[in-house]
């Protein structure tokens, strides 16, 4: 921040993006904006994502032209208050210009981000690592049923900033070990734990989706000395209610035109399962064991079409700080099985929003959980 200029600039949605292409501006020039209104759309090649003003101001400028592809960092735009003169923001966007680098020199030294295979007892877990573990708080991110670290995309790199955060893919998922075990979360939990030990963490903030969320609740029933606290994100656990079409179809679909419905139970914005996502869950399902693993788990945990195994009772135990997190048109998990929780836990709902408010609304999440961490 320059004064009472602000400069817009291409964001970081993922740990492995390094450039954006500007989609399309959502406002116009002269538009008054307040912190956390939608700017503009950004595309990478995994995701196109609303990007959010970070501060309250009046755009002034729109720098880059839709369309463009640009380097992560780079000014994309200027907000500046009614007093600053135009002659003011050119001098600033020519300063900007002049000394901006896209960091790709820092980000090679720098030990921001690893990813990395695990041994975890006759398991390896592909984990991916990121922010200083000596100066900020441990965060361990625990992805859902189907999942990978690509669901925490738009989270990690966020917190990553003031934190030392972790994802990784489950058994069964992603890049670790296929073997699934009897798929049950305490079968699950027992293997986070293991892993947390692995990784020389003394504790973590837990933060877990779906599924997930029932593996964090399992892991601060066993092992609450390593959990510091837990964020649930649309938890598994908490009620009966499972969208089967969407266990069963995830399963079993080998095509695009036939996942690509089932995906779509995952968002209220249809229009976020994009085709590279698609794609890339049916070559993952191609792997070797995959199936039958996803097959164990969703036996495991929603046998008759119903959840198996009921945590409600942990968060009446737990005596650690617990916040969820929960879209109101989630098509998955239903919101109504966060009523009826002890009054100390915070339940944010946020409208317009399916079963991932992490990728739906990724900044206010971060923000949740950055304040709740912190």
């Amino acid at each position: 921040m320059s004064g009472t200029i602000t400069p817009i600039t291409m964001p970081k949605f993922g740990l492995a993006m390094t450039e954006g292409k500007l989609a399309s501006w959502s406002l116009p020039v002269g538009k008054e904006v307040k912190a956390g209104d939608e700017l503009a759309d950004i595309e990478t090649s995994k995701i196109t994502n609303g990007y959010e003003s970070p501060a309250a101001g009046i755009l002034r400028r729109q720098v880059a032209p839709e369309g463009e592809m640009l380097p992560v960092g780079a000014l994309i735009g200027v907000l500046a208050d009614a007093d600053v003169s135009d002659a003011e923001i050119d001098a600033f966007i020519q300063n900007f210009n002049d000394n901006f680098s896209s960091g790709e020199t820092e980000d090679k030294n720098s030990d921001a981000t690893a990813r990395k295979i695990v041994d975890v007892g006759d398991l390896k877990i592909s984990v991916q690592e990121s922010g200083n573990r000596e100066t900020g708080s441990s965060v361990l991110l625990i992805h859902g049923f189907g999942g990978d670290v690509s669901n925490w995309m738009l989270t990690q790199s966020a917190l990553a900033s003031s934190h030392h955060v972790i994802a990784f893919d489950l058994p069964g998922h992603g890049e670790s070990t296929k073997q699934v075990g009897d798929g049950t979360p305490t079968g699950f939990a027992k293997t986070v734990e293991d892993l947390i030990k692995a990784l020389d963490l003394s504790e973590a903030h837990v933060v877990g989706h779906s599924l997930g969320g029932a593996i964090a609740l399992e892991l601060a029933k066993s092992a609450p000395n390593l959990v510091k606290s837990l964020t649930l994100i649309a938890p598994a656990g908490l009620g009966q209610d499972i969208n089967m079409n969407f266990i069963n179809g995830f399963i079993d679909a080998d095509r695009r035109k036939t996942l690509e419905p089932v995906l779509q139970y995952l968002v209220h914005d249809k229009s976020l399962i994009s085709r590279q996502m698609v794609e890339g869950i049916i070559r993952y399902k191609r792997l070797d064991g995959v199936v039958s693993g996803l097959k164990t788990i969703a036996s495991a945990n929603f046998p008759d079409g119903k959840q198996a195994v009921s945590l409600r009772s942990v968060l009446e135990t737990f005596d650690k700080p617990v916040q969820i997190l929960w879209g109101e048109q989630d098509e998955i998990l239903s919101i109504k099985d966060a009523d009826g929780l002890p009054a100390a836990i915070t339940v944010t709902r946020f409208p317009e929003t399916g079963h991932m408010p992490q990728l739906e609304q990724a900044a206010a999440v971060n923000t949740k959980i950055s304040q709740f961490i912190e």
